[in-house]
């Protein structure tokens, strides 16, 4: 052992200067706490390493590696987003948990909306909150801050069908990883049966192309939906030529089908066969949605639409049923249903029948510039029309006929090219609080034995009457308020016997209630003429 120094000189040691650069390189070597004095012997200097502390169960928070700390850091949002965009949603969601700055930039709507509509094909994001339920919305106005990923987080379980792309798929499996949860066919067929049999909860996105001639088939609760973009119905386009283009069977009760063309396109459009053919057919004990579809049928028999039998019972909402060579919508045989908000126009017969006891529920539909009727229901065809626009059709907006007996609230009945409603050969019905105005002939006809109630109506400006009663006609005329006709007000001629009551006959341009001398022995009581 070396004898420790001391005194004025000590510093100047070389014994010393061999220590400090000895420690210099042992600066492994802990220090000496003041508490373990200040021996500096040379045995002490080069001892042995000093053990390292054990591991407390806590992550130390070490220092990032300088390239680490440099890409979570330093590198710029441009170059990063760059290097995100060959990332697939999968690689993107796991990239998103590295750190607070990653999560950020892997969430760019940008990164996603490219994602999104390289799968799915939309310009706009499609929500899908819940079953049989689906709306695009603007991203600009959504409440969250990327509509493109919460959107393909709802529909990224499903089978597309892509014509040519399958095969690329399925051969890039290193391209596509992560996508497991997706399916290709090339034809809607085979995507039907892939689907029922892989248990894919049955979500199919048809995309852009014109589909001709697939034996389509429903009868389990598949949801279909077309996938294109801007317009998405105008891209994807499912016709035939031979047969129905799609039959709902029993088993289809929570089916969905929207986003897409449904055309029937026979080459013989008048073969006696075809009556039993239709763009829809939707037949007993099924219940299934149609949305946001255009429906068009260049047959001149059949319909475009037939809902038929019992328990047959769909949802139509925002479609587009016009431009047909027969009828647009017939509903019968028991048949009832909801359809609402649908656009029906120019079609060649009426735009919508009810016939044989079918009782459906329409609101809010625009029906207008038929080549025939506007509404036919006849032979005991019923339901409950609500807040329709009916006008401009070659003959009645609405027309009853053959105990038939609808229930019409709060509609606009308007510009027949002949009259507004016609009720004829025992026809019945409820027509209340509607607007019927402007029609050719009169607001309201009632003949040959019918007996309507026309109840708490506006009924104005006809260019002939208000209400006509001919022909062994009844029915109640009850609370309207009749005016600005060019005609009588109300007319009761040839053996007819209505009930007029709490009526207001006003500013006509011919007289107020104008009654056939072969009319007498009936009371009108309450009548306010002015």
């Amino acid at each position: 052992m070396v004898a420790e120094e001391s005194g004025p000189g000590a510093q100047n040691s070389p014994y010393q200067l061999r220590r400090k650069s000895v420690l210099s390189k042992r600066t492994a070597c802990p220090a000496k706490s003041p508490m373990e004095g200040a021996s500096t012997s040379t045995t002490e200097s080069f001892g042995p390493r000093a053990k390292r502390p054990r591991l407390s169960g806590k992550p130390l928070d070490l220092p990032a590696a300088p390239a680490e700390q440099y890409l979570q850091e330093k590198l710029p949002d441009e170059v990063v987003l760059k290097i995100f965009s060959y990332l697939l949603e999968q690689d993107l969601c796991q990239v998103a948990r590295v750190c607070k700055r990653f999560s950020e930039l892997a969430n760019d709507p940008i990164l996603w909306k490219r994602l999104y509509m390289e799968v799915f094909e939309y310009t706009r994001p499609m929500m899908h909150p819940e079953p049989g339920k689906f709306y695009q919305i603007n991203p600009e106005e959504y409440e969250q801050p990327n509509p493109w990923k919460e959107s393909f987080q709802q529909l990224c379980k499903g089978a597309h069908v892509k014509p040519g792309f399958a095969e690329h798929f399925y051969s890039n499996p290193a391209r596509y990883k992560g996508r497991e949860n997706m399916l290709y066919y090339d034809t809607i067929e085979d995507a039907l049966g892939g689907v029922q049999e892989a248990h894919f909860e049955g979500l199919i996105f048809v995309h852009s192309g014109i589909y001709t001639d697939e034996w389509i088939y429903i009868e389990s609760p598949i949801t279909m939906i077309g996938a294109a973009p801007g317009k998405v119905s105008d891209k994807v386009i499912i016709e035939n030529t031979r047969d129905s283009t799609f039959v709902f069977m029993e088993g289809s009760e929570d089916a969905y089908v929207g986003y897409m063309t449904i055309r029937f396109n026979p080459d013989d459009k008048s073969a006696q066969h075809h009556n039993a053919h239709h763009c829809l057919e939707i037949t007993v004990n099924c219940s299934p949605i149609i949305d946001y579809c255009t429906i068009r049928s260049t047959c001149t028999v059949g319909s475009a639409v037939c809902v038929s039998g019992q328990g047959a019972c769909p949802t139509i909402k925002h479609c587009n049923i016009s431009d047909c060579e027969n009828v647009g919508l017939y509903i019968t045989d028991h048949a009832q249903g909801v359809y609402e908000d649908n656009e029906i126009s120019n079609n060649a017969l009426a735009g919508i029948w009810v016939k044989n006891h079918g009782n459906p529920i329409i609101r809010r539909n625009h029906i207008h510039h038929g080549r025939d009727v506007g509404v036919f229901t006849f032979d005991h065809g019923m339901g409950y029309f609500e807040s329709c626009n009916i006008h401009r059709n070659r003959i009645a907006g609405f027309e009853v006929k053959a105990y038939a007996n609808p229930t019409v609230v709060r509609c606009e009945i308007h510009h027949g090219q002949t009259g507004g409603i016609y009720v004829h050969e025992k026809g019945r019905g409820q027509f209340i609080e509607n607007k019927i105005y402007a029609n050719n002939f009169a607001g309201v006809w009632i003949t040959s034995n019918s007996d309507p109630t026309i109840r708490g109506n506006a009924i104005y400006n006809g260019n002939q009457g208000g209400v006509y009663i001919f022909g062994d006609g009844r029915g109640l005329i009850e609370g309207n308020d009749i005016h600005g006709n060019a005609l009588a007000g109300i007319q009761i001629r040839t053996n007819s016997c209505p009930i007029v009551r709490h009526n207001k006959i006003h500013d006509g341009q011919h007289g107020g209630i104008y009654v056939d001398n072969d009319i007498y022995n009936h009371m009108y009581s309450g009548v306010q003429i002015r």
